[in-house]
């Protein structure tokens, strides 16, 4: 049967322009869980769009919620937003592996973020310290949860339930191309991996400090730097921080490895655009922490992780975008 009539009945569709570029573009067989995947998506979109409304924790007596300014509001909704429109697509089966990509790699790295919510609201205060939380810097000598932290959790939990039935989902899911940017791919993987170390080195330090004070002794006048306690990196917080830290770290590395070389290119371009969005908004957050509290400032680690974020957004315009050979003239789609 030729490529173009592929798909052309009840089992599938051929896909072509609407955006998505005439490179050949094949779907076939969509299996319900596909479908699945994508209602789990919209769930956890509208979880996490809801969270940042309510009390996310009260530390200390002091209520604190994620809804904190314009940037604030970026960094909490980015990953909502996009979940939710991805889920919308898949939920239709348009471009389902693009779909399954960015469910698949957004269930992998909500997996640490998900250790780390629950060191937050459960373990923080058996070491009690100094942490930047929703913008504030507390001590955390006591904590409780409010409803945004429960849909916080809420969230990753079906994130991390959408990338499992994601990846049992792949192999049964027909969606092909004509391969004409497989040349590209090692470069992507390339500059995706070095956006991924570098987004690593960044979350791993905190985006938001304290800055030492500057202090002169009103007798002898001679100036001493005072060091005051700021937040706890990410990888020196203890029990499930710490795993969460971990796993967070080589999610993203994995991820940065894998995502560039999924097939079809639209694949690709999900799983690239999850790396973007959850990079992207743990930068946001960084920002968010510097500007909304007067005793924090913003550090390099923290701009860092915004450029490591940006640079995944540019990776996935690239890969939707790219183009080796003209419309026409590569190879026909895989049999």
């Amino acid at each position: 049967m030729p490529a173009r009539d592929r798909g052309a009945g009840p089992a599938g569709r051929r896909t072509a322009g609407a955006g998505i570029g005439d490179d050949g573009l094949v779907i076939g067989t969509v299996p319900a869980t596909a479908r699945l995947t994508g209602a789990l998506l919209v769930l956890a979109g509208l979880a996490g769009g809801v969270a940042p409304v309510p009390t996310y924790l009260v530390v200390g007596g002091e209520e604190l919620s994620l809804a904190t300014g314009a940037t604030g509001l970026l960094a909490a909704l980015l990953v909502p937003l996009a979940s939710a429109a991805v889920g919308f697509l898949l939920l239709r089966a348009a471009v389902p592996k693009f779909g399954l990509a960015y469910a698949a790699v957004a269930g992998a790295l909500a997996v640490g973020q998900l250790l780390i919510e629950f060191y937050r609201g459960d373990s923080s205060t058996i070491r009690p310290g100094v942490e930047v939380l929703a913008g504030e810097l507390v001590v955390t000598s006591s904590v409780s949860v409010g409803a945004g932290w429960l849909l916080t959790v809420v969230a990753l939990c079906l994130l991390v339930l959408a990338g499992a039935v994601a990846a049992a989902s792949w192999s049964r899911t027909v969606m092909d191309d004509d391969g004409r940017v497989d040349p590209l791919r090692p470069l992507l993987t390339g500059l995706a991996v070095l956006l991924g170390v570098t987004a690593v080195l960044a979350l791993a330090l905190p985006a938001a400090d304290v800055p030492d004070q500057l202090v002169t002794d009103p007798v002898t006048g001679l100036q001493t730097v005072v060091t005051r306690e700021g937040p706890q990196a990410l990888l020196e917080r203890p029990g499930l921080a710490l795993l969460g830290g971990l796993l967070l770290a080589g999610s993203v590395v994995l991820c940065a490895v894998v995502a560039p070389s999924l097939r079809p290119r639209l694949a690709a371009v999900g799983g690239l655009l999850a790396l973007a969005v959850t990079v992207l908004a743990a930068g946001a957050a960084g920002l968010r922490d510097a500007l909304s509290s007067a005793e924090l400032s913003w550090t390099v680690p923290g701009g860092g992780s915004l450029l490591a974020g940006a640079g995944f957004a540019v990776l996935t315009v690239v890969a939707w975008r790219a183009r080796r050979t003209p419309p026409g003239e590569g190879p026909g789609p895989r049999e």
